[in-house]
């Protein structure tokens, strides 16, 4: 999958009391860092596609999150609430010299981007959440339905039915779908800490500009719906329907309005 970003990509750890994170990096040393958090079970590799254009503008910082698929080890103290995970943010910035940084996440990533958005918008210049799940709406009881099977006794299988089934039969590059596999069928099982979804009145005080990118297609949540609640939340936030997309082709397809997306509003 590193073969698809661009030549320069390498890879930085940072240890940390709840372990070792990978993340994987590109750009200009002296450029402005914008921090990637990718969808449950995707890993850092699934921004193959937007790497390139963003690494034109910014030092990319690609994170598999602890305790999920990729090449990040839990080791220590485990991560329990949401605090942990704010911590754990606050510990990569230190780490690695961020003052400040953009987020951007997609689907549980975005949860993550929002929640430290929420608590720390002193170090956050903007961010922009792609497909959000239980952000701003809760989630189809159809997709539920579809995705309890596969989180309670993961495989390749499941996950590559599912996906097809999410994505309409659109096609996804063929590496990401055998690394998403291979991480339902072998990686470890873990329980994630999921940020709740925020009430209304905390999320009208949201002091981060922020872009909410959303899948037409999606199959998670009406999109539409969202894309209004976002709107009339607060006027930071700004939300933006992407044709073409479903939950899970994000942020892959279609890369270049995505791509668009995420320079026109990271700043």
């Amino acid at each position: 999958m590193l073969a698809k970003w661009p030549a320069d990509v390498g890879a930085v750890t940072v240890e940390s009391e709840f372990g070792t994170t990978h993340i994987n990096v590109c750009g200009r040393e002296d450029a402005p860092p914008v921090l990637l958090l990718p969808g449950g079970g995707a890993t850092s590799t699934v921004w193959f596609a937007n790497a390139a254009a963003l690494a034109t503008r910014y030092r990319v910082l690609a994170v598999d999150p602890i305790g999920d698929v990729g090449r990040s080890v839990a080791h220590g103290k485990p991560m329990r609430s949401v605090d942990d995970l704010l911590s754990w943010l606050d510990g990569i910035a230190a780490t690695l010299g961020l003052s400040s940084f953009r987020l951007a996440g997609h689907s549980y990533g975005a949860m993550i981007a929002l929640a430290y958005a929420l608590e720390r918008p002193e170090r956050i210049s903007n961010i922009v959440l792609l497909d959000p799940n239980s952000c701003f709406a809760g989630m189809r009881a159809q997709y539920l339905a579809r995705a309890i099977p596969l989180l309670l006794r993961p495989s390749g299988h499941r996950q590559r039915s599912f996906l097809a089934w999410e994505t309409g039969g659109r096609p996804l590059d063929a590496d990401w779908l055998n690394l998403a596999a291979q991480g339902a069928e072998h990686f470890p099982a873990a329980k994630l800490v999921v940020p709740k979804r925020p009430a209304r009145p905390t999320l009208a005080g949201l002091a981060v500009d922020t872009t909410v990118i959303l899948a037409a297609g999606s199959k998670i949540h009406d999109s539409a719906r969202v894309a209004a609640a976002v709107a009339a939340t607060s006027s930071r936030l700004r939300p933006v329907i992407v044709e073409g997309a479903t939950h899970h082709t994000m942020p892959m397809v279609p890369a270049a309005e995505v791509n668009s997306t995420l320079l026109g509003t990271l700043g």
